[in-house]
């Protein structure tokens, strides 16, 4: 196998690499370097002049730039500066890392900062907990939480569950969506991964197999909650994959556009009940919000996933690395949504991959004539010399037995003669 992959590499320029694990792309994936990848310098993303937070946490180290994982979706993506489509006006000013605004409905990319560069995600990774198990637990369930589903970091958010307390999987979901309670994210990920001390472990393997099979490569949970955890990572482009998910369940929309829920009393534990507000305040102070998720860690610093909908069209922003001054994120989550609303319809960088597209390559089943195969054998030091890029990629991702990502598929839908990296 490794003679094929290298005939293919030398016969059409195909490069194989291997990433961490860390960054859940498959590794030594054979791809053709993304032309945009190197083709133009990184342009700056519009930052407002703020002072950075004192004593602020030194960040984690990311794994290193993957040229193939950076281009998913479009070769205009492979960039840590920032990419819209020419012409447009510029994007307002915001302290966020990286960030990306794309269309809900279309897929369609309109703009980002840096999309693919690796980010802590904060509780915007609750998302993703939504995305994986949201459909294999009964809202109307009633569960006792145990002593373990409050083994939370000290101080971290929780929407105040007791141990011994009676509550149905719907208010535990109100809890991690409103209050973005790590105690309720613990409890559902125990439940879905079978109640046993391990279900929270499974529910965490089971959100990165999710990551993968929707192309969210660069994204690895290691807790449930989006508490800090080594090796945990995502990208602005997997929020938005992971998004579009989870706003095409409808308990996930009501959920987040619920303003405030009642916390039953425990009348067996003398425990009263109380209400909690959600803590999204685009729902508040946003035409057409459809809710989101807000995040923060003293690591990953503030995170925020946000939708909304005007004149039939559903845009979502992500946002990583962000500081609350002089706009808190869900503030700096709605100027840039007001900024892409403003883009002509058919403006796009690139676009949201589809599970689909990312799905593996199903291995051949049928038997080639002896003959054939003969034939098969004796070439089996490279191909043709007339292969052409593409299918020599294809035939190597199946060697390799990983997903196709469908790179120059993205490019033959980009229009011809686009300019898309720059103001």
């Amino acid at each position: 196998m490794r003679a094929a992959l290298a005939a293919l590499s030398a016969a059409a320029l195909i490069v194989p690499f291997q990433i961490p694990a860390s960054a859940a792309v498959p590794a030594a994936v054979p791809a053709a370097v993304p032309a945009a990848f190197s083709a133009k310098a990184d342009i700056p993303c519009p930052k407002p002049k703020v002072a950075p937070p004192p004593n602020r946490p030194k960040p984690p180290v990311p794994p290193p730039d993957d040229p193939v994982g950076s281009a998913i979706g479009g070769d205009a993506l492979a960039t840590h500066g920032l990419v819209v489509p020419a012409g447009v006006k510029k994007p307002p000013a915001v302290t966020a890392t990286t960030w990306l605004v794309a269309d809900l409905d279309t897929g369609e990319v309109l703009g980002g900062c840096g999309p693919h560069v690796y980010q802590t995600p904060a509780s915007v990774q609750k998302t993703l907990l939504a995305a994986t198990v949201i459909d294999k637990l009964d809202p109307k369930q009633k569960i006792t939480v145990t002593r373990g589903d409050l083994n939370i970091e000290p101080g971290s958010s929780a929407v105040g569950l007791v141990v011994g307390g009676k509550y149905t999987i719907s208010t535990l979901w109100l809890g991690l969506m409103l209050n973005s309670g790590n105690d309720a994210a613990n409890t559902l990920a125990r439940l879905a991964g079978g109640g046993g001390a391990d279900g929270v472990a499974k529910t965490v393997a089971a959100m990165n197999d999710t990551a993968k099979r929707i192309g969210a490569f660069q994204t690895h949970a290691v807790t449930p909650s989006g508490l800090d955890g080594q090796g945990q990572f995502t990208s602005a482009y997997d929020l938005a994959l992971i998004a579009r998910v989870c706003f095409g369940n409808a308990d996930f929309r009501r959920y987040v556009l619920t303003r405030s829920a009642q916390m039953p009393a425990q009348p067996q534990l003398k425990k009263g009940g109380f209400q909690f507000q959600n803590e999204n305040k685009l729902i508040f102070n946003y035409d057409g919000a459809l809710g989101g998720k807000t995040g923060f860690t003293q690591l990953a610093r503030h995170s925020y996933v946000g939708a909304a909908e005007r004149n039939g069209r559903r845009l979502v922003v992500t946002l990583l690395g962000a500081e609350a001054r002089p706009q808190r994120g869900y503030q700096q989550g709605a100027s840039l949504l007001d900024w892409g609303f403003s883009l002509p319809r058919d403006e796009s960088v690139g676009k949201l991959v589809s599970p689909e597209d990312v799905a593996p390559t199903p291995a051949p089943t049928s038997q080639p004539p002896a003959g054939q195969a003969a034939a098969s054998a004796t070439e089996s030091d490279g191909p043709p010399q007339a292969l052409s890029v593409a299918a020599a990629a294809s035939v190597a991702l199946v060697l390799a037995g990983t997903p196709l990502l469908l790179l120059l598929t993205q490019r033959r839908r980009r229009r011809p003669g686009r300019p898309t990296r720059g103001v």
